[in-house]
């Protein structure tokens, strides 16, 4: 697999049930990863910082992803069929067996991590350690108060409704991953992923098995070595849930991260990755950004001071908010990739700089429609991948183009035409300029059609 495609798909059997899988990199140990309810391989490489993780955890290992029957692209199971741990204890040795793996870390998010403690102590010659993300031994209350952090059963049908109400949309969301729904571009995505792998049904009988499901017994007899993550501040599954697994487990090590989210690719995602790596191999290395060929767009609205001492502060903001939406419609439309705002700009990446183009044009043509002026700096060069930013000299490169430009005009610098021969799109040769901070000088041009 290279730096920017998604591994394979591939399939292995349980029993009449195929199940998805895929492997990422070839590192000494294997790390078979256990996700929440919610998944889909193929799917989950769409959004930037999943893959961004997933490529940083094969660099030191062998990552094994796979979908849980009735998720994803395994098989469908009924919409209220309520799965064992058993049957999925199973389908994790299914496809051990499938990839040749004799021994494997365990990586579980949420009810993943119950699942990860049944193998490791069924299975304990083929567990060669525990990596457990916010999860818990039991969710239901006990009566006897022997567990008293677990969820009432009226509080846990409240919850239902609510799961009912909201499965996918922006509240349940904002409840279970602040941290991801804070982001704009990333709240649509994964909101979206929720709802196009997991029904509401589905979802529900989910929840229902999982409340009910109780692995305290187990927890003294996993032999493993066990790293426990939960996030201090979470919701959905109190830290407190986490540190009794980690006080039950023998030598268990527990970490507190800072945030809310329960999905591990949110605000602490790299202290998770350095927190794996530290248990799999002894050491912590930061990460190394990607570095990929990518069209660089940065727009801005020409005279926006102006525009707010004519409209006043609290006007500006509505019609700044109006631009941002437009713009996003525009970059979802052009499949370019959001990085930020920049105050009364964006920043976005393009795998193509045609489609780079034509988005620059129509951001500026839904500008003009609302009364404002916006040009548009167009840059293809190398940049540096990290998880919520990019840096590089492209980078600055296409922001010192923008800054050439006029309202209404889509500027591009002489890297581009040559990489969009045959799209129709037509240029003005604006001359040789020096770029600011930028060393030599730059050829630069105006769009003038897009064809």
């Amino acid at each position: 697999m290279d730096a920017a495609s998604p591994p394979e798909t591939q399939y292995a059997k349980s029993g009449d049930v195929h199940l998805a899988y895929q492997i990422v990199g070839s590192g000494p140990v294997d790390l078979l990863w256990f996700g929440a309810m919610a998944s889909h391989v193929e799917l989950l490489w769409e959004e930037p910082s999943v893959a961004d993780m997933f490529r940083r955890l094969s660099r030191f290992t062998r990552l094994i992803l796979f979908d849980k029957r009735g998720t994803g692209m395994s098989d469908p199971v009924a919409p209220t069929a309520l799965l064992t741990l058993e049957e999925r204890l199973e389908d994790v040795r299914a496809i051990l067996d499938a990839v040749g793996s004799d021994q494997a870390t365990i990586f579980g998010n949420s009810e993943g991590g119950q699942l990860g403690v049944l193998f490791a102590t069924t299975y304990p010659e083929r567990t060669g350690g525990l990596i457990l993300h916010s999860t818990y031994a039991r969710s239901s209350e006990d009566p006897a108060g022997t567990y008293p952090i677990g969820v009432p059963k009226e509080i846990f049908d409240r919850f239902m409704v609510f799961v009912e109400e909201h499965w996918g949309d922006r509240q349940f969301l904002e409840f279970v991953a602040p941290g991801l729904a804070r982001d704009e571009r990333k709240a649509r995505w994964w909101c979206q992923f929720l709802r196009r792998t997991l029904s509401r049904g589905a979802a529900l009988a989910q929840f229902r098995m999982n409340y009910e499901t109780d692995v305290r017994a187990l927890l003294p007899l996993v032999q493993a070595p066990t790293l426990v993550l939960h996030a201090r501040d979470e919701k959905f599954i109190r830290s407190a849930q986490g540190r009794y697994v980690a006080d039950h487990i023998p030598g268990a090590r527990f970490v507190e991260l800072p945030g809310a989210d329960h999905f591990p690719f949110g605000d602490a995602s790299d202290l998770i990755i350095d927190e794996i790596q530290e248990f799999l191999t002894g050491i912590r290395e930061p990460a190394e950004p990607d570095r990929v060929l990518a069209t660089v767009l940065f727009s801005d609205i020409v005279s926006s001071t102006q525009h707010v001492a004519e409209l006043g502060d609290r006007r500006w903001r509505e019609v700044l908010a109006a631009h941002d939406q437009a713009v996003r419609r525009q970059l979802e439309r052009f499949r370019g990739r959001e990085i930020k705002t920049t105050g009364d700009g964006f920043l976005a990446l393009f795998d193509g700089p045609a489609r780079a183009i034509r988005c620059g044009a129509a951001i500026s043509e839904a500008a003009r429609v609302a009364g404002l002026e916006v040009r548009v700096g167009i840059h293809t060069g190398e940049v540096e991948l990290h998880e919520r930013d990019v840096s590089g000299l492209a980078v600055h490169i296409g922001a010192r183009v923008a800054a050439l430009g006029d309202g209404g005009e889509v500027l591009v610098s002489g890297s581009v035409p040559p990489l969009i021969v045959g799209s129709g799109i037509e240029f003005v040769d604006r001359g040789p300029h020096e770029l600011k901070g930028v060393p030599g000088t730059w050829q630069i041009l105006e769009v003038s059609s897009t064809g």
